[in-house]
């Protein structure tokens, strides 16, 4: 048996193939055509509707920060959303209450006076740029009494006189001027400021009390008169 020929048949201990089985069917070559054809062939997604991409726009601004609707709808604008649907989704929520720029205006002049300690002249400017209809503004400002403006403006003052450094009357004129740019009356930042500056040293109460504020407050106030912008 030692010159058997080993055995060369497709039985169960046949090595397999290397060039695969010659019976196996042969397997299509897919050219550029068929993958084509593959991919047309697969559903394609619909098209989103616009009330749908106009709704998450908003969704995504609110998630920021509140909105009023003007800011909104500047933002669907940029968005090519149509004045039609724009119109359609802001209105509703409007109704569901998602949009009320009464309370934006509101928790706005709170937490800016509150933060940034700014007046009503410079929150009114601020509600303005951001679309808030003039009666809703004025009627959000009016939470915020002249008292209260005075008070924050002396606490503005006072903590600046801590660090302030120089003569009196530079101190004076770049605390009024800091004032001033918070949207507070002349009045209102004179007072102040005079008021801080008797109480800090002998040498600013002798200047504070040459300081006539009723009479510097009027001039500030024509001189801000004539130099306003022509509507």
């Amino acid at each position: 048996m030692a010159g058997r020929r080993a055995r060369t048949g497709r039985g169960w201990d046949a090595s397999p193939s290397r060039t695969g089985d010659a019976t196996d069917p042969p397997r299509p070559r897919r050219g550029r055509r068929g993958a084509e054809q593959q991919q047309s062939d697969e559903p394609q997604s619909p098209p989103r509707d616009e009330s749908e991409v106009a709704r998450e726009i908003c969704l995504r601004q609110l998630a920021v920060r509140p909105r009023t609707r003007a800011e909104l709808a500047d933002a669907l604008a940029k968005r090519g959303i149509s004045e039609e649907v724009s119109a359609e989704v802001l209105d509703r929520y409007d109704e569901v209450g998602i949009i009320d720029d009464a309370a934006f205006a509101r928790a706005w002049v709170s937490s800016r006076h509150t933060g940034r300690g700014l007046a009503r002249r410079a929150l009114a400017n601020e509600l303005r740029r951001k679309g808030v209809d003039g009666e809703v503004a004025t009627e959000a400002l009016g939470e915020l009494d002249e008292e209260t403006e005075a008070a924050t403006a002396r606490a503005l003052v006072d903590r600046k006189l801590r660090t302030a450094r120089g003569e009196p009357d530079a101190v004076f004129r770049r605390l009024v001027g800091m004032l001033a740019r918070k949207g507070y009356p002349p009045g209102v930042a004179i007072r102040a400021v005079k008021d801080a500056l008797a109480a800090q040293s002998a040498e600013a109460a002798e200047f504070a009390e040459q300081i006539d504020a009723d009479a510097l407050a009027d001039a500030e106030g024509d001189l801000e008169r004539d130099n306003r912008p022509l509507d």
